[in-house]
């Protein structure tokens, strides 16, 4: 009596422990969890390894601005040798500004758990403020373990930002507007890195190695060069879909030859022809500069601004890279290696003013000329390939957060989840770029429309900076103040020097930039308009029970999913379903797929599952949740992953209304986690998933804590629990054999009649053309043709 007495007591201090950890999720315990996903450690040789491996993929852009800088910073030819030194020092303070201070030590700690680019900066603020435009959260968001964020004190300034943030509609926009055109510019990067390049080689990056054929062939006609340049980006592009692991397992080693190559090239042309160059580092010479020229020195800081190209991608591409491997790899490698580089030529032009439109390859001393050609041309390719690459990963994060249409997205690794490969953009981007090429014919056009997008997208990060420091970090306002005034007062003068050129190539990355724009912001009103649509009609939970177990309808066997927008509440699709058919499937899962403003959601925290009403309706909900890394994988089965999380839900429901008769045993109805006994063992296979209950049937927009913890005296009581269930498993297993059915709903969305012919032209042929060419669900969840059935509806806004 007394053991038993005992034993239950042990088990009562087993429970309340469980209670105090899951009803704590600050707690250690938690915190610990939660640290698991924001805190990777390295080891020394690891972290050195991975160093070098990104100056393969990070910095081949900003790398090799060498080829084409003075160029376009003096396209007319250099009057004055001391103009020379002028531009040196802006080139030596600007790469120490901009690339080394403001991003490789501010920037690159704003990632979000090792995700950069512009839509990494707004998911980071769509978790610390209420700033999504599309109000599709749950509070049960929140506790995923890739979901930080921070409270704060109501009288604190954050808090005063974060409600200034969320008090108008009109500011949610503007800040998705701002997002929208750096991703936009960062996309008009990536058109115009691999032409910039590919024309450098036979004459800017490609058109600038590129021209290293010509300073040994002086002539030979444009045209050769532009078409030896269009068959590099031909061969670029059509190698993407071997992905980057396969494509760049080289890249690092010939971009680390490449640096090396410019610096001992620099020193070499520094100690040959004027170590006096090195008085550049003296900021005086830029104040001369700016007298001597006036409004030409200004016009030429779009040259200037090409030494840091590149800067933007280095951020985007982080996803690939610790943040400690690409600062050591900037300031031991690249840094030292790209400012000996531009001084070298500059030693060279002091003496040698008419070279300057191939000051790089006329630089290099002639014993070593062919093989550096062969090294710039290389080096080149691996830039074009970076910001290929980041175009992708931007792609993707815009379509996961509702802004770009559906496209197919392809799996290039088995070990990285971020190298992915996208078709339809990759063409899109060939063809662009193919068109760029052919109709400037010029370096010095090309570098202009290249510098007003990279300009564009730094001010935007640096805006959008501001709420990240006040919010995220909780910065002091003067230290925000500094950072805004400092990275302005660099970037500010580039992007009115490179306004005065948009009649000379700056338009292009505007015009792209526009059209994307465009596409983005159309979709995502689109997007937003058909979820408020399906908010607004949705099925009141008191119409479905009144209706009975049967629905008022002819419950065949089967099972039904029913896809909609919804985390909650029945959708409007369900009663125009069976309004206008007799019969509905004997089990109905209303299944709503929603993106997160997280970088990824763990696997086993992924499906969110309730019971819609009594156990005789068998109606469910399961809600699957994504972060924008995640990819809908071709192997998943997206179905059996369903049923999995149905099947368990089952289980561990029957589990809970078990405990929640006993006296003895007070298991809180929020949250149980499966442990290694509680499996679905179906067809031989066996699966563990966690599942979201909720046994309040009230009110169907009240959804539940995800399955997180679970005692050792639940497995115990495993076998009970499994015989109460067996009923509902096996009735479940009948339908299942017996057919299941994919509803999807066609929603067409139009215009009202008396909308203005903007917005007709926006919703009834821009949108509508958009979603005639965008991917299915049903092709991206795997759904089989023979298991669809489209639900058409149309709605006016």
């Amino acid at each position: 009596m007394a053991s038993g007495s005992g034993n239950e007591e042990t088990n009562r201090g087993s429970m309340w422990e469980l209670d105090r950890n899951l009803d704590q999720p600050m707690d250690e315990e938690a915190g610990k969890l939660k640290n698991m996903y924001k805190e990777k450690k390295f080891s020394a040789m690891l972290v050195t390894r991975l160093a070098f491996q990104s100056l393969g993929v990070v910095f081949g852009d900003l790398g090799t601005s060498p080829l084409y800088v003075y160029y376009n910073t003096f396209p007319r030819g250099i009057n004055d040798p001391e103009d020379v030194i002028g531009a040196l020092s802006l080139i030596i303070y600007s790469l120490t500004l901009i690339p080394l201070l403001k991003y490789v030590f501010i920037v690159l700690r704003a990632n979000d758990n090792g995700q950069g680019g512009t839509f990494a900066l707004y998911s980071l603020l769509c978790r610390h403020a209420k700033v999504n435009t599309i109000p599709n959260q749950h509070r049960t968001d929140e506790q995923l373990t890739t979901y930080s964020r921070h409270t704060f004190d109501e009288k604190s300034l954050a808090a005063k930002v974060k409600r200034w943030l969320e008090s108008h509609p009109f500011k949610k926009n503007a800040l998705l507007i701002l997002v929208l055109v750096g991703t936009c510019m960062a996309i008009g990067d990536g058109i115009l890195t691999p032409v910039i390049s590919a024309d450098s080689f036979w004459c800017s990056r490609f058109l600038s190695a590129s021209g290293g054929i010509k300073v040994n062939n002086p002539k030979m006609s444009n045209d050769v060069v532009v078409l030896v340049a269009v068959a590099i980006l031909v061969c670029l592009f059509s190698m993407q879909h071997y992905g980057t692991d396969k494509v760049g397992w080289l890249f690092a080693p010939v971009v680390l030859v490449w640096f090396l190559s410019i610096g001992v090239i620099g020193i070499l042309n520094i100690w040959k022809f004027d170590s006096s160059v090195l008085k550049a580092f003296n900021p005086v010479y830029i104040c001369r500069y700016f007298r001597r020229g006036k409004q030409n020195s200004w016009v030429s800081l779009g040259g200037i601004l090409l030494s840091i190209t590149g800067t933007e991608a280095l951020f985007a591409d982080l996803c690939h890279f610790p943040v400690l491997a690409v600062q050591i790899a900037f300031t031991t490698v690249v840094f030292p290696c790209l400012l000996l580089a531009y001084t070298g030529q500059a030693a060279y032009l002091v003496h040698h003013t008419d070279h300057v439109n191939d000051a790089f390859f006329r630089s290099i001393p002639d014993g070593i000329y062919w093989p550096m050609f062969i090294v710039a041309t290389a080096a080149a390719i691996v830039a074009s390939q970076a910001t290929i690459s980041a175009t992708f990963s931007i792609i993707k994060q815009a379509l996961a957060l509702g802004c770009f249409p559906r496209v197919k997205i392809v799996h290039t690794s088995k070990k990285f989840l971020g190298q992915i490969y996208i078709p339809d953009i990759n063409w899109i981007l060939m063809i662009l770029c193919i068109a760029v090429t052919a109709g400037f014919k010029n370096q010095s056009q090309i570098g202009n429309a290249y510098g007003t997008a990279v300009v564009i997208v730094m001010v935007v990060t640096t805006f959008l900076m501001i709420p990240i420091m006040l919010l995220v970090w909780r910065s002091h306002w003067f230290l925000v103040c500094i950072f805004t005034a400092l990275s302005l007062l660099v970037e500010f003068p580039y992007l009115t020097a490179v306004l005065f050129k948009i009649d000379q190539g700056g338009w292009v990355p505007l015009v792209i930039a526009a059209t994307f724009l465009v596409i983005m912001y159309v979709w995502h009103y689109g997007t937003v308009k058909r979820y408020e649509f399906e908010m607004h009609s949705k099925v009141s939970m008191a119409w479905i029970l009144g209706l009975g177990p049967s629905l008022g309808l002819v419950r065949v066997p089967g099972i039904g999913f029913v896809y909609t927008e919804l985390a909650s509440g029945v959708p409007h699709i369900f009663s125009h379903f069976i309004t206008h058919l007799p019969a509905i499937h004997s089990v109905v899962v209303f299944v709503c797929v929603k993106y997160l403003p997280v970088y990824t959601v763990p696997m086993e925290e992924r499906f969110l599952m309730r019971r819609i009403g009594p156990k005789n309706f068998h109606m469910f909900r399961c809600v699957a949740r994504y972060g924008y890394k995640d990819l809908h994988k071709k192997d998943d089965d997206f179905e059996k992953m369903l049923f999995d999380s149905l099947y368990l839900f089952v289980r561990l429901e029957s589990m809970m209304e078990v405990y929640s008769d006993s006296e003895d045993y007070n298991v809180p109805a929020q949250r149980i986690e499966n442990s290694s006994d509680l499996t679905t063992r179906e067809n031989g296979n066996e699966n563990t998933l966690s599942s979201i209950m909720d046994l309040s049937y009230a009110s169907s927009s009240d959804l539940i804590q995800p399955a997180q913890s679970q005692g050792s005296s639940l497995v115990r009581s495993s076998g009970h629990a499994s015989g109460m269930t067996s009923d509902e498993l096996e009735f479940m297993n009948r339908c299942k054999e017996a057919g299941v059915v994919h509803i999807l709903g066609n929603t067409i969305v139009r215009a009202r009649r008396e909308s203005t012919i903007i917005k007709k032209i926006t919703v009834d042929y821009i949108y509508a053309f958009l979603r005639k060419i965008c991917r299915e669900n049903s092709v991206i969840f795997n759904v089989p043709h023979e298991s669809l059935l489209n639900v058409g509806q149309i709605f006016y806004i």
